[in-house]
Order: structure tokens, then sequence, then C-alpha cells
């Protein structure tokens, strides 16, 4: 595997830009990425249940095996809590969109985010559209990569090439998200492409296993948005051999898919709205993974732990609280904690100094907890970032 640029647009037969159409005051606000054939789609959404207009269109369009051609994408407007008038401003977007290409109304997704309860403005959303379909790019990911932005500091895209059977295949993503992220999705749009030639079956499993190992392990605040999406085309223009599941080449597409998917979902967390620390939450010994991951959650939405992380103070006496507040099988007497490799405590008790020699660790922007609970085999990894002044500002006044 190896790192290329391009991100959206480096398979072969993608293109993308993204302008400013009015719904932000200055910045990119609307993106397209189209494809110049028909491809097989798969797409996660958020598990809120209430769910912004383009989230209930999209996902009809994926349920009924539609191919996509086209992904419109707004910010500045999440579209939802906005009744009827949501629905069908997102049909009408489907329905322009569809026109201006030349192509099928089915084979058109649209993704919104910004603020809840804001309609689309859709004169501009119109304007937007015949401004973007005449400068599709093969050199437009990063604009499309800025037009989906809301409080993000930064874009983030990637691209990466593989051989599958001895033929060149890339994927590419572009995603936003800042706040409001915790698993099964989070406030945050994730687009991915791929020239792969690949059955849908198997690029839907590729898909939810790679949300899963990725963005659905992540957490900045707790909260869950109404607008989630994660989408992947594959258009099969590699020339590849068909990859189905439980074969070699699918093993290797879905790890690659992984390492995107958890390359996206790390800069989500570094980007938090506010922070300053990226955390790594490692917990081991767990009766099982499922356990593991449930504690290493509620240490990392604890805003005790958060706060603590941001005051770069190694309070472990937060964490072990945490863990005692999960419902899971736990022996007190055998958790062990590190912060950064410096072990704090052992068998539920300090380790003389330890504290004083990790505080000089938590002044690194990147910082890992560990704990060992001592009881199994379970593992999981979570990331998070530390809950800071700057978050509470960002939050108070968005609008």
């Amino acid at each position: 595997m190896k790192i290329i640029e391009g991100s959206i647009t480096a398979p072969k037969g993608f293109k993308a830009a993204g302008v400013h159409c009015g719904i932000k005051k200055k910045k990119k606000d609307l993106a397209i990425i189209y494809c110049e054939v028909p491809a097989n789609a798969a797409a996660v959404f958020t598990s809120n249940k209430v769910k912004a207009a383009s989230i209930l269109v999209s996902q009809d369009a994926i349920r009924k095996g539609s191919k996509i051609q086209a992904i419109v994408a707004n910010s500045g407007s999440a579209n939802a809590c906005t009744g009827k008038k949501g629905i069908e401003d997102v049909k009408e977007t489907v329905e322009f969109t569809a026109k201006e290409f030349g192509i099928q109304k089915n084979s058109v997704l649209v993704a919104s985010t910004g603020k809840i309860g804001m309609s689309l403005p859709m004169d501009k959303i119109k304007q937007g559209i015949k401004k973007v379909v005449s400068m599709l790019d093969s050199n437009g990911s990063s604009d499309a990569a800025l037009a989906i932005l809301t409080t993000d500091k930064i874009k983030k895209e990637i691209a990466v090439e593989i051989k599958i059977d001895g033929v060149p295949v890339r994927i590419g993503g572009i995603a936003k998200g800042s706040g409001m992220i915790y698993p099964n999705m989070a406030t945050m749009l994730c687009f991915l492409t791929t020239d792969i030639l690949i059955d849908r079956n198997a690029l839907k499993s590729a898909l939810k296993t790679s949300v899963d190992s990725s963005f659905n392990l992540i957490t900045v605040d707790g909260d869950r948005s109404t607008n989630d999406m994660v989408a992947v085309l594959a258009n099969g223009l590699a020339g590849n051999e068909k990859v189905y599941r439980n074969s070699s080449a699918y093993r290797i597409f879905q790890q690659v898919l992984s390492y995107v998917c958890t390359f996206l979902a790390k800069m989500m967390v570094k980007d938090a709205e506010g922070a300053t620390k990226f955390i790594e939450v490692k917990v081991a010994g767990a009766a099982s993974f499922a356990e593991a991951k449930i504690a290493a959650f509620s240490i990392a939405n604890s805003n005790l732990v958060k706060t603590a992380m941001y005051g770069e103070d190694p309070n472990w006496g937060r964490i072990v609280s945490a863990v005692g507040n999960a419902p899971i099988k736990l022996n007190p007497n055998k958790i062990d904690v590190f912060f950064s490799g410096i072990p704090v405590v052992c068998n539920n008790a300090p380790v003389s100094g330890g504290r004083e020699r990790a505080k000089r660790l938590l002044s690194n922007n990147e910082i890992v907890i560990f704990v060992d609970l001592g009881i199994g085999k379970g593992k999981c990894s979570v990331w998070t970032s530390d809950l800071t002044p700057g978050y509470v500002k960002i939050n108070a006044a968005y609008t």
C-alpha cells in the first residue's frame, strides 16, 4: 500500500468540486462527487432516531440497491427537523442534480451538515449545483473536502493505492467532523471512492467492518447527530477480477478500507472542537471485546477524565471511577492503570512516584491511557480528545 495524492478523485472515473453558493457567508458550502459510470454503493447512517431529510432520502436509495453516480453535500444547513418541506427540498435537489448530469434520479445521494432546524435555501442550492457541475475536475477533491466543513479547522482527506491480483486499485476519502461525535456515527460525513470491481454485498460488508473499527471507536462529546453518513462508491474501472466476500482479494481490500477510515476518524478527533490533546484509551484484560469497549468508552466519555487531561493532571482516580461505572464484569483489586506507559495504579492501589512521573508526559499533544482489568483476554482501543473552555465557547456561540 502507498499513500497517493488526489483523495476522492484519485480512483479512475471520479471528479469533484466545491464552491461557495451562499449558505455560509464566505466559505465553500456545496460539493459534488461525480462518477463517470454508475457505481455500486454502500452506506452507513446515523443511529439517532431523529434523522435529517437527506438521511431519509439517501437511506431509501441505498436500501433499494440503486447504483450511484453523484453525491451532493452541503454545509451550513443540516435540513433536520424541517418537516415535509425538508424532504421535498432533498427530492428537488436530487431531481435537479440528475437533470444537470443527464442521469437517473435514483443515482443521486444527498448529504447535509450544519445547524439543525434550518431549511435549505433552494435557489442558492440550485445555482450552486450548476456552478459545481461546470467546475467538476479530476483535481477538485480538495475544494470538495473544504466545502463540507463546519466547525472543523482543517480538511480531512486521504488516498491510497494497492494491488489486487496484480492490478492497481485506488481508494480515496474525504470527511468532516469535529464535534457532536460519538460511535454509531456522529456529526460527521465521510465519502469514499474506489475503482475496484467488487460485488455489492462484499462492498457493504467491507464498509460495515471498516466503520465499526474506525468511526464507531471515536468520541468527542458523547452526542450523536441527526445527519451522519458514510458512503462508498465502487465503479469497477480498475479492471481487476470481480471481488467477492471470503476471498484473499476481499481481505486485502477490507484491511485497506479500514486503514483509510481509521486515518480519517483519527483526524476528526485531532481536530475536535477546542481540543488540545489526542487521547487513546486502551482497555485490556476484560471478559470480552464488547466489555472492553464499554469500559473504554466509559473512560473516554467521562467529562472528569477529559478535563483532567486538559489540565495535565494524572488523576487516575477519575479513570478507576469511570471503569467502576461501566456495566461490565469487574474485580476492582485487579485494576492496573498507566499514563503513556507510566504505571500509576497496580492492583487498584497507587504506584509510588507514578503520578509525579506521569505528570511530565501529560504536556504532550498525544496521550495514551491504558487500563488492564486483569480478568480476561478482551481488549479494545478508542480515541477521544480533552474537554476545554474552547469547546464550550464554540458550542455556546454556534449558529
